[in-house]
């Protein structure tokens, strides 16, 4: 489950009074969490708003008299949704309390009390999703066991289920390679006796490691025997499991016919990617899910992800045919970093994993750096091409604070999303054990100097000009945020948005951004100057229309012309949530307020995602400008992408110029707005002369 911060809540809000509704609202936000709201104003609205898309908490003022709590409780309760109430109240006592009881509320927060009122809802939403995530997984299962039931049943392989060594469900194919003709012949027998006198010591002994709950072996090769005395060769799988509820093993037996040791090498090709000979993916998720489950119990493990940097490019260098070779020298060459016991597996096209086990952290981030630095001294030979790649390799130090297996996975994937996305050659681990209370207070500092912020004006706008370099009239500047503290020091937005991100703030901050910038331009147009502001703007803000709602009551507060506003989403966000960023852009686009899509070309499809959502502007990820002045390969790269986004009519911006030299590259490169120090640093105020 997401945390609460980054989900929007729905909620319906039962209140006499407009605005004491929209002070919880408010309250709610404030403390970091996205609300939606709605509020009934009488039973029967109440009822299309329970007959809708489900809310996630209802919020009663006890003194509600146009829906009384007991029918809001009874109107909830007919329609029999898992909608939690909250009882809001002025001040808590026991005729309160006792009131509380008797309507079944899920819990009751105090009007005034902000931080108990956010506290509260928290606690009662992660329940709430607790719930459904519970149900929904319950249904999963009953539909999984059916399921596998059915496969079991009708599939070819001898399977059968054993419980301290008895078998306790078998399935035809079973029953027909021993000789049974029913299940109940074979019913509470013991696997033993299926097993070749001269093989019963060494396998009991397995019976009994197993017991213990010690891991089973990959494959068990054993002389099995039937109900008419006759062995035959076989090979026994064994995986845990569970029949009616109680904890056994189930067992896969197959009759070896052909020659033992090649049915092992066929096994282990079973297990291997065909392109690397590395793990596949299935085979080196179970191992991880092993190793998760050791973690559960004490243990101490290495989990890294390893991928490529720039792999798009790669393969445009050295032609698609020559895809599979550079993965296969690319795992060649990560195997010589692995020590003997490390696991090593492809899990997508270009990324790879690695498994250690027995690892604390400062092991693991030895390993991580190794990796790194095992590619950046080598050159790779793919086909006829020979390259010098780097890579990003990001991990978890998995112990009992992260002993679950998708979030092992979200946090590998989250630590090389972080390295890659500042340049890759980068490695980052993420230790659970090391958030302590020190970080905890730091975090929570920043977390309150943030709201501070916001509540007391305490961001700064600097704004850097954009600079026509085809001869477009007007004057643009791209805004940047800051943070200012007591002393008047300024603090770069790299420093406290990631925090603001984690907490939910970045909803607030949008806003603020937003108002701020129009506010601005409707003071200049006062002095008679026609500007053009660019305000990047989060995904957190396309949850909902309040942003698009906001643009529109300050344009017109301000009498500000739409077309001079620009709102700027990173592709990244947009090609994830992109149904809620059409809507977005088409609601802003009413007004004339223009879009931009931000580090354009760092995803594959970044052209056809031009296709789906229409930005008026693309800026060019940072990476396309690297060494411009010097490379004719990057001056042909970013020329290409830019001829791509003109092609579909949409002006190209490239940023970070630092020199004349990148200046020149970018007349000749068909690129519309160029800014960057070397033209104007970024500043307070809007004073660059365009004549």
């Amino acid at each position: 489950m997401p945390p609460v911060e980054e989900t929007t809540l729905r909620l319906l809000v039962i209140d006499d009074s407009v605005e004491a509704a929209e002070a919880i609202v408010s309250g709610l936000r404030n403390s970091g969490l996205a609300a939606r709201p709605s509020r009934p104003e009488d039973a029967d609205g109440l009822g299309e708003l329970l007959s809708g898309p489900p809310a996630d908490l209802a919020l009663v003022a006890l003194d509600a008299t146009l829906i009384p709590p007991e029918q809001v409780v009874a109107q909830i309760s007919d329609s029999g949704k898992d909608l939690p109430v909250l009882l809001v109240v002025d001040s808590i006592d026991d005729a309160v309390a006792r009131r509380a009881m008797e309507l079944g509320v899920r819990g009751v927060v105090l009007r005034g009390d902000r931080e108990q009122v956010a506290s509260v809802v928290r606690d009662a939403f992660a329940d709430r999703n607790a719930r459904r995530a519970l149900r929904r997984l319950e249904s999963q299962l009953r539909e999984t066991e059916r399921r596998c039931d059915a496969l079991i049943e009708s599939s070819r392989d001898p399977i059968a289920y054993v419980h301290e060594g008895m078998h306790i469900r078998a399935n035809e194919a079973y029953l027909e390679m021993f000789g049974f003709e029913t299940f109940e012949d074979i019913e509470g027998m013991s696997l033993l006796d299926l097993v070749a006198p001269q093989h019963v010591d060494g396998f009991r002994q397995l019976l009994r490691d197993l017991g213990r709950g010690e891991p089973p072996p990959p494959r068990y090769e054993v002389e099995a025997r039937t109900l008419e005395g006759e062995s035959f060769p076989a090979v026994m799988e064994f995986t845990p499991a569970t029949w009616e509820g109680e904890s056994c093993l189930q067992v896969v037996l197959r009759r070896q016919e052909v020659d033992p040791g090649l049915a092992r090498e066929v096994e282990e090709l079973r297990h291997r990617d065909v392109v690397t000979g590395l793990l596949n993916r299935p085979t080196f998720l179970r191992s991880l899910e092993e190793l998760v489950k050791d973690a559960a119990q004490g243990g101490s493990h290495a989990v890294l992800m390893v991928e490529p940097d720039h792999y798009a490019r790669l393969l445009e260098e050295i032609g698609l045919d020559a895809a599979d070779s550079l993965l296969a020298a690319f795992a060649r060459r990560l195997e010589t970093a692995l020590g003997d016991g490390d696991q090593c597996g492809r899990l997508g096209e270009h990324q790879f994993g690695v498994l250690r086990r027995g690892s604390d952290y400062h092991a693991t981030v030895q390993l991580a750096e190794k990796i790194r630095t095992c590619f950046a001294d080598a050159v790779l030979e793919a086909g006829e091409s020979t390259l010098n790649v780097t890579v990003s390799v990001g991990g978890v130090q998995v112990g009992e604070k992260i002993a679950s297996l998708n979030e092992v996975l979200a946090k590998a994937q989250q630590t090389i999303q972080n390295a890659s996305s500042v340049g890759g050659n980068r490695a980052q681990v993420f230790d659970p054990g090391a958030v302590d209370r020190a970080e905890e207070e730091r975090i929570a500092a920043w977390v309150d100097r943030i709201r501070g912020a916001l509540d007391a004006d305490g961001f700064v706008l600097h704004y850097q000009p954009l600079i026509a370099l085809h001869g477009q009239p007007g004057e643009c500047y791209d805004t940047f945020l800051r943070l200012r503290d007591e002393d008047g020091a300024l603090t770069q937005p790299m420093d406290f948005l990631p925090i603001a991100e984690e907490h939910g703030l970045l909803w607030e901050i949008d806003r603020w951004l937003v108002r701020e910038a129009i506010a601005r331009l409707g003071g200049l147009r006062v002095a008679g100057r026609q500007v053009i502001l660019m305000v990047r703007v989060s995904d957190a803000s396309l949850q909902d229309d309040s942003l698009v709602n906001l643009v529109r009551e300050q344009l017109s507060r301000h009498g500000v012309d739409g077309r001079q506003l620009i709102l700027q989403l990173a592709e990244p966000r947009v090609s994830t949530q992109l149904r809620a960023a059409q809507e977005f852009r088409v609601r802003l686009a009413d007004m004339g307020v223009r879009m931009v899509l931000e580090q354009f070309g760092s995803g594959l499809n970044s052209v056809q995602l031009l296709g789906h959502f229409d930005a008026d502007m693309v800026r060019i990820d940072h990476s396309f400008s690297e060494d411009l002045a010097t490379s004719p390969d990057s001056q042909e790269r970013l020329r290409a992408l830019a001829s791509q986004a003109q092609a579909l009519g949409k002006e190209v911006i490239v940023d970070s110029v630092g020199d004349a030299s990148t200046m020149t590259a970018l007349f000749s490169g068909g690129i519309s707005y160029a800014q960057g120090d070397f033209l104007a640093p970024a500043g307070p105020e809007m004073d660059y002369d365009f004549g």
